[in-house]
């Protein structure tokens, strides 16, 4: 009886702590890596970017008088523990995002490192909890082609639910090309980032730290 009670507590225990932890959400799964060092700034990037799954994403509204419209959208830049770097989107017209990108591709897409749950008691604000911005040029991904294709599977690996949206939206697929970079990881102000720099800091890099 007592093994029996054991098991019974074990268990328990395990499924309170997949509760808390947040383990039935997808796109959370790099939480098992450990954070990189602030000082390997491309490494950080990515793996702060690989371990996201939404940021905001900010157009250009020509019926605003081309003001900034920010709007909180969902990404994928590969699999999960694959992250390639490059931020997918899952969009439609419907939506303004979208509309003001086929007219203007100037846009940025900024991540914070609090929904990670890695900044302990920091505020979001804090410089040690680390924020990026990715500025360059939104545009869609040919629907046939095969750069679509992979992209798809990367969103519908992160968010499951997409694949089941309705299809009279229409949604596409959307990639930001990155231009520039702003990462503040700690204090000190942006650390110095190349697109080059980000983009090849390397998979075998981010799985071994």
């Amino acid at each position: 009886m007592g093994l029996i009670r054991n098991r019974n507590y074990a268990f328990n225990l395990l499924c309170f702590v997949l509760i808390i932890s947040g383990g039935s959400v997808h796109g959370r799964r790099l939480l098992s890596q450990s954070r990189p060092d602030p000082n390997y700034v491309a490494l950080f990037a990515r793996w702060l970017v690989s371990q996201s799954s939404w940021g905001v994403l900010s157009t250009i509204a020509d019926d605003l008088g081309g003001a900034p419209f920010g709007n909180v959208v969902s990404f994928s830049d590969g699999l999960p523990d694959q992250g390639a770097g490059v931020p997918y989107f899952y969009l439609t017209t419907l939506d303004p995002s979208a509309r003001y990108a086929l007219k203007d591709h100037r846009s940025s897409f900024t991540i914070s490192e609090y929904p990670v749950g890695t900044c302990g008691k920091a505020d979001p604000e804090n410089p040690t909890c680390s924020k990026i911005t990715l500025t360059g040029k939104l545009n869609e991904v040919d629907a046939k082609s095969k750069e679509a294709a992979t992209a798809r599977n990367y969103l519908f690996a992160k968010h499951t639910e997409m694949k089941d949206w309705p299809k009279d939206h229409d949604f596409q697929v959307f990639k930001l090309d990155i231009e520039e970079i702003f990462l503040i990881n700690f204090f000190g102000g942006p650390k110095p980032l190349t697109v080059d720099q980000y983009l090849h800091a390397g998979k075998d890099e981010l799985t071994a730290i």
